[in-house]
């Protein structure tokens, strides 16, 4: 059995739109997943199943969301090692306030030069590391919340498609996803 962890985008999280995490667990669990557990309100499930696919996983996921609720959401899915390695791979060692270390997952790598083009904008003081399918995002002098280095921003320069999480989140994730 494989251990997963979906990351759905843009769910419960401002005025974007609401799912049940009760009704979620059913949706993952109808699917035939074992072991269904949600994170916090924000869209992460923590699975297992025997499928080894991770993207035919994500297309499930993403069909049953839209037939289940009618909303469009895309879903990154992240097997436990692959988890492990993100909070091991850490490359800000000391920084774990969650309000300013967050990792941005992506659908797929980014393009060498647009990975290489990325900025901040403005003025604003981020650190950040692409790292495959991750950008390590380190914010120095504030917290995420008023920064303009978001998943739009990513996505727009990198043309894929993005979801954050906190570094707490993320290590929380991968102790779920592997204990």
């Amino acid at each position: 059995m494989n251990r997963y962890v979906a990351l759905l985008r843009g769910i419960n999280v401002g005025a974007g739109p609401r799912v049940g995490m009760a009704d979620l667990r059913r949706v993952v669990t109808d699917l035939g997943h074992e072991d269904v557990r949600t994170h916090l309100q924000s869209g992460n499930v923590v699975f297992g199943s025997r499928a080894g696919d991770a993207g035919a996983l994500a297309k499930g996921l993403e069909r049953a969301i839209a037939e289940e609720f009618g909303l469009t959401v895309p879903v990154l899915i992240r097997d436990a090692g692959e988890l492990a390695a993100v909070v091991d791979g850490n490359p800000y060692p000391g920084q774990d306030d969650p309000t300013r270390l967050l990792v941005a997952f992506l659908a797929a790598a980014p393009a060498k030069a647009k990975a290489a083009a990325l900025t901040v904008p403005g003025n604003e003081n981020v650190e950040f590391i692409i790292a495959g399918r991750e950008v390590y995002q380190h914010f120095p002098d504030g917290g995420y919340g008023r920064s303009k280095f978001t998943n739009v921003h990513l996505e727009k320069r990198l043309g894929v498609v993005a979801t954050t999480r906190n570094w707490k989140t993320v290590r929380a994730l991968s102790e779920l996803a592997t204990g």
